[in-house]
Protein backbone atom coordinates (compact mmCIF):
# COMPACT_ATOMS: atom_id res chain seq x y z
CA UNK A 1 0.00 0.00 0.00
CA UNK A 2 1.58 3.24 -1.36
CA UNK A 3 1.91 5.96 2.00
CA UNK A 4 0.11 9.06 0.74
CA UNK A 5 2.01 12.51 1.71
CA UNK A 6 -0.54 13.46 4.42
CA UNK A 7 0.23 10.25 6.08
CA UNK A 8 3.18 10.62 9.08
CA UNK A 9 5.51 7.97 8.52
CA UNK A 10 5.02 6.99 12.45
CA UNK A 11 1.61 5.65 11.71
CA UNK A 12 0.76 1.99 10.57
CA UNK A 13 -1.51 2.01 7.55
CA UNK A 14 -2.37 -0.92 8.15
CA UNK A 15 -4.41 -1.14 10.77
CA UNK A 16 -8.07 0.49 10.56
CA UNK A 17 -8.18 3.57 12.80
CA UNK A 18 -11.88 4.77 14.37
CA UNK A 19 -10.93 8.97 13.30
CA UNK A 20 -10.36 7.39 9.46
CA UNK A 21 -13.50 5.48 10.02
CA UNK A 22 -15.69 8.71 11.02
CA UNK A 23 -14.01 10.54 8.42
CA UNK A 24 -15.06 8.17 5.93
CA UNK A 25 -18.94 7.85 7.34
CA UNK A 26 -18.94 11.67 7.17
CA UNK A 27 -17.77 11.47 3.31
CA UNK A 28 -14.08 12.55 3.63
CA UNK A 29 -11.03 11.93 2.33
CA UNK A 30 -8.28 10.89 4.81
CA UNK A 31 -8.77 7.02 5.11
CA UNK A 32 -7.18 4.09 3.98
CA UNK A 33 -9.07 1.04 2.33
CA UNK A 34 -8.39 -1.29 5.33
CA UNK A 35 -11.09 1.63 7.37
CA UNK A 36 -13.35 1.65 4.49
CA UNK A 37 -13.00 -1.95 4.82
CA UNK A 38 -13.87 -2.04 8.71
CA UNK A 39 -16.64 0.91 8.01
CA UNK A 40 -18.22 -1.87 5.32
CA UNK A 41 -18.72 -4.65 8.15
CA UNK A 42 -19.87 -2.23 10.63
CA UNK A 43 -22.48 -1.25 8.14
CA UNK A 44 -23.59 -4.56 7.27
CA UNK A 45 -25.04 -4.18 10.92
CA UNK A 46 -25.66 -0.78 11.43
CA UNK A 47 -26.53 1.10 7.98
CA UNK A 48 -27.42 4.03 9.78
CA UNK A 49 -23.87 4.60 11.04
CA UNK A 50 -22.98 7.62 8.04
CA UNK A 51 -26.53 9.26 9.34
CA UNK A 52 -25.41 8.56 13.15
CA UNK A 53 -22.22 10.11 12.52
CA UNK A 54 -23.60 13.33 10.42
CA UNK A 55 -26.20 14.18 13.29
CA UNK A 56 -23.18 14.02 15.58
CA UNK A 57 -21.50 16.75 13.85
CA UNK A 58 -25.09 18.69 13.21
CA UNK A 59 -25.65 18.82 16.86
CA UNK A 60 -21.55 19.66 17.72
CA UNK A 61 -22.32 22.87 15.28
CA UNK A 62 -25.75 23.67 17.01
CA UNK A 63 -23.90 23.27 20.43
CA UNK A 64 -20.87 25.18 20.01
CA UNK A 65 -23.41 28.06 18.18
CA UNK A 66 -25.43 28.16 21.95
CA UNK A 67 -22.14 28.51 23.71
CA UNK A 68 -20.70 31.42 21.69
CA UNK A 69 -24.57 33.12 22.31
CA UNK A 70 -24.48 32.32 25.83
CA UNK A 71 -20.73 33.96 26.08
CA UNK A 72 -18.57 31.34 26.43
CA UNK A 73 -16.06 31.71 23.74
CA UNK A 74 -12.90 29.28 24.88
CA UNK A 75 -13.62 25.41 23.22
CA UNK A 76 -11.66 22.30 24.50
CA UNK A 77 -12.36 19.83 22.06
CA UNK A 78 -11.38 16.15 22.96
CA UNK A 79 -11.11 13.32 20.95
CA UNK A 80 -11.66 15.70 17.69
CA UNK A 81 -10.87 13.58 15.17
CA UNK A 82 -9.91 14.41 11.13
CA UNK A 83 -10.88 17.82 10.35
CA UNK A 84 -13.55 17.93 7.86
CA UNK A 85 -16.02 21.01 7.12
CA UNK A 86 -17.72 22.99 9.79
CA UNK A 87 -14.89 22.31 12.41
CA UNK A 88 -15.56 23.70 15.72
CA UNK A 89 -12.99 26.74 15.39
CA UNK A 90 -14.88 27.43 11.90
CA UNK A 91 -18.06 27.60 13.73
CA UNK A 92 -16.94 29.48 16.79
CA UNK A 93 -15.15 31.84 15.27
CA UNK A 94 -17.69 32.88 12.47
CA UNK A 95 -19.98 33.43 15.26
CA UNK A 96 -17.50 35.27 17.59
CA UNK A 97 -14.04 35.94 15.92
CA UNK A 98 -11.15 35.66 18.25
CA UNK A 99 -12.68 32.45 19.90
CA UNK A 100 -9.72 30.11 21.02
CA UNK A 101 -10.42 26.31 20.50
CA UNK A 102 -8.03 23.93 21.80
CA UNK A 103 -8.07 20.35 19.64
CA UNK A 104 -7.34 17.33 21.70
CA UNK A 105 -6.77 13.78 19.90
CA UNK A 106 -4.39 10.85 20.34
CA UNK A 107 -4.64 9.40 16.57
CA UNK A 108 -1.00 10.71 14.74
CA UNK A 109 -3.46 11.26 11.75
CA UNK A 110 -5.85 13.50 13.38
CA UNK A 111 -3.53 15.65 14.76
CA UNK A 112 -1.47 15.99 11.58
CA UNK A 113 -4.12 17.37 9.66
CA UNK A 114 -5.38 19.43 12.58
CA UNK A 115 -1.88 21.45 12.19
CA UNK A 116 -2.12 21.54 8.65
CA UNK A 117 -5.77 22.78 9.19
CA UNK A 118 -4.82 25.67 11.77
CA UNK A 119 -1.48 26.78 10.57
CA UNK A 120 -1.70 30.64 10.18
CA UNK A 121 -4.67 30.35 13.04
CA UNK A 122 -3.52 32.09 16.01
CA UNK A 123 -6.32 31.42 18.08
CA UNK A 124 -6.62 27.80 17.70
CA UNK A 125 -4.33 24.75 18.20
CA UNK A 126 -3.69 20.60 18.55
CA UNK A 127 -2.73 18.30 21.60
CA UNK A 128 -1.29 15.18 20.78
CA UNK A 129 -3.28 13.59 24.15
CA UNK A 130 -5.57 11.03 25.82
CA UNK A 131 -8.57 11.90 27.47
CA UNK A 132 -7.48 9.10 29.63
CA UNK A 133 -5.39 11.32 30.79
CA UNK A 134 -6.98 14.57 31.67
CA UNK A 135 -4.02 16.22 33.53
CA UNK A 136 -1.73 15.38 29.95
CA UNK A 137 -4.07 18.04 28.38
CA UNK A 138 -4.72 20.21 31.12
CA UNK A 139 -1.18 20.75 31.69
CA UNK A 140 -0.42 20.87 28.07
CA UNK A 141 1.49 24.16 26.49
CA UNK A 142 -1.30 24.48 24.07
CA UNK A 143 -3.94 24.80 26.61
CA UNK A 144 -1.79 26.70 28.64
CA UNK A 145 -1.32 29.55 25.86
CA UNK A 146 -4.79 29.00 24.39
CA UNK A 147 -7.67 28.47 27.60
CA UNK A 148 -7.86 30.83 30.94
CA UNK A 149 -9.35 27.91 32.80
CA UNK A 150 -10.13 30.72 35.31
CA UNK A 151 -13.15 31.66 32.88
CA UNK A 152 -15.81 29.59 31.07
CA UNK A 153 -14.84 26.80 28.71
CA UNK A 154 -17.32 24.61 26.53
CA UNK A 155 -15.83 21.31 27.03
CA UNK A 156 -16.52 18.92 24.02
CA UNK A 157 -16.74 15.09 23.95
CA UNK A 158 -18.58 14.52 21.35
CA UNK A 159 -18.86 10.66 19.90
CA UNK A 160 -15.92 9.99 22.05
CA UNK A 161 -16.89 8.37 25.29
CA UNK A 162 -17.82 5.54 23.52
CA UNK A 163 -14.59 4.25 22.91
CA UNK A 164 -13.55 4.84 26.71
CA UNK A 165 -13.99 1.08 28.50
CA UNK A 166 -15.62 1.22 32.10
CA UNK A 167 -12.14 -0.61 32.79
CA UNK A 168 -10.10 3.31 32.11
CA UNK A 169 -13.12 4.88 34.69
CA UNK A 170 -14.27 7.58 31.98
CA UNK A 171 -16.58 8.90 34.90
CA UNK A 172 -13.45 9.59 36.71
CA UNK A 173 -11.76 11.59 33.70
CA UNK A 174 -14.55 13.78 32.98
CA UNK A 175 -14.48 14.63 36.93
CA UNK A 176 -11.46 15.61 36.53
CA UNK A 177 -11.30 18.11 33.68
CA UNK A 178 -14.75 18.78 35.07
CA UNK A 179 -12.99 19.70 38.36
CA UNK A 180 -10.18 22.37 36.54
CA UNK A 181 -13.35 23.92 34.73
CA UNK A 182 -14.19 27.41 36.03
CA UNK A 183 -18.57 28.10 36.78
CA UNK A 184 -20.31 28.80 33.76
CA UNK A 185 -18.55 26.10 31.64
CA UNK A 186 -20.47 23.88 29.27
CA UNK A 187 -20.52 19.56 28.84
CA UNK A 188 -21.24 19.36 24.85
CA UNK A 189 -21.38 15.70 25.09
CA UNK A 190 -22.90 12.67 22.56
CA UNK A 191 -22.87 8.72 23.18
CA UNK A 192 -23.70 5.84 21.58
CA UNK A 193 -26.55 3.97 23.14
CA UNK A 194 -28.80 0.87 22.17
CA UNK A 195 -31.51 2.98 23.11
CA UNK A 196 -33.18 4.68 19.67
CA UNK A 197 -31.37 2.36 17.24
CA UNK A 198 -34.37 0.99 14.91
CA UNK A 199 -33.14 -2.60 14.69
CA UNK A 200 -33.16 -5.10 17.62
CA UNK A 201 -29.89 -4.84 19.76
CA UNK A 202 -28.29 -8.15 18.65
CA UNK A 203 -28.49 -6.94 15.05
CA UNK A 204 -26.68 -3.56 16.74
CA UNK A 205 -24.16 -5.98 18.60
CA UNK A 206 -22.62 -7.07 15.12
CA UNK A 207 -21.25 -3.83 14.33
CA UNK A 208 -19.86 -3.46 18.32
CA UNK A 209 -18.29 -6.66 17.24
CA UNK A 210 -16.18 -5.13 14.49
CA UNK A 211 -15.20 -2.57 16.69
CA UNK A 212 -13.69 -4.84 18.86
CA UNK A 213 -12.09 -6.54 16.23
CA UNK A 214 -10.21 -3.45 15.54
CA UNK A 215 -9.13 -3.25 19.08
CA UNK A 216 -11.09 0.06 19.73
CA UNK A 217 -13.93 -1.85 21.45
CA UNK A 218 -17.61 0.80 21.01
CA UNK A 219 -19.11 0.24 24.70
CA UNK A 220 -22.97 1.43 23.98
CA UNK A 221 -24.49 2.66 27.64
CA UNK A 222 -27.76 3.16 28.54
CA UNK A 223 -29.05 6.81 28.71
CA UNK A 224 -28.74 6.69 33.19
CA UNK A 225 -25.40 5.78 32.04
CA UNK A 226 -24.12 8.25 29.86
CA UNK A 227 -26.43 10.76 32.51
CA UNK A 228 -23.78 10.07 35.25
CA UNK A 229 -21.23 12.44 32.81
CA UNK A 230 -23.46 14.80 33.84
CA UNK A 231 -22.89 14.88 37.98
CA UNK A 232 -22.08 18.60 38.73
CA UNK A 233 -23.47 19.91 36.20
CA UNK A 234 -26.94 21.47 35.60
CA UNK A 235 -28.72 20.51 32.31
CA UNK A 236 -29.27 22.62 29.51
CA UNK A 237 -32.80 22.25 28.24
CA UNK A 238 -34.20 20.02 26.56
CA UNK A 239 -31.69 17.76 28.76
CA UNK A 240 -30.45 14.63 27.35
CA UNK A 241 -31.93 13.56 24.27
CA UNK A 242 -31.54 11.75 20.76
CA UNK A 243 -29.19 14.29 18.62
CA UNK A 244 -31.69 15.42 16.71
CA UNK A 245 -34.05 16.52 19.23
CA UNK A 246 -31.44 19.11 20.61
CA UNK A 247 -32.45 22.28 19.98
CA UNK A 248 -33.09 21.38 16.10
CA UNK A 249 -32.40 23.77 13.42
CA UNK A 250 -35.50 21.79 11.57
CA UNK A 251 -38.06 19.91 12.53
CA UNK A 252 -36.81 16.79 14.21
CA UNK A 253 -39.42 14.28 12.94
CA UNK A 254 -37.87 15.05 9.23
CA UNK A 255 -34.45 13.38 10.12
CA UNK A 256 -33.63 9.71 8.99
CA UNK A 257 -35.02 7.46 11.77
CA UNK A 258 -31.08 6.59 12.15
CA UNK A 259 -30.15 9.92 13.30
CA UNK A 260 -32.55 9.28 16.54
CA UNK A 261 -29.92 6.87 17.84
CA UNK A 262 -27.80 7.45 20.70
CA UNK A 263 -27.58 10.54 22.75
CA UNK A 264 -26.95 14.49 23.04
CA UNK A 265 -26.38 16.95 25.96
CA UNK A 266 -25.08 20.50 27.39
CA UNK A 267 -24.53 20.72 30.69
CA UNK A 268 -23.80 24.24 32.68
CA UNK A 269 -21.45 24.40 36.07
CA UNK A 270 -22.73 26.07 38.85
Amino acid sequence: MERPAWAPRSIDISVPSVSRIYDHYLGGSHNFEVDREAARKAMEFLPGLPKISQANRAFMRRAVRYAVDEGVTQFLDIGSGIPTFGNVHEVAQAARPGARVVYVDHDPVAVAHSQAVLAGNPDAEVVAADLRKPQQILSSPQVAELIDLERPVALLLVAVLHFVEDADDPFAAVAELTAALAPGSLLLLTHASYEGIPLPPERAGGAVDVYKDIRNPLIMRSRDEIARFFEGYDMVEPGLVPMPHWRPDTAPEDEDPWALSGFAGVGRTA
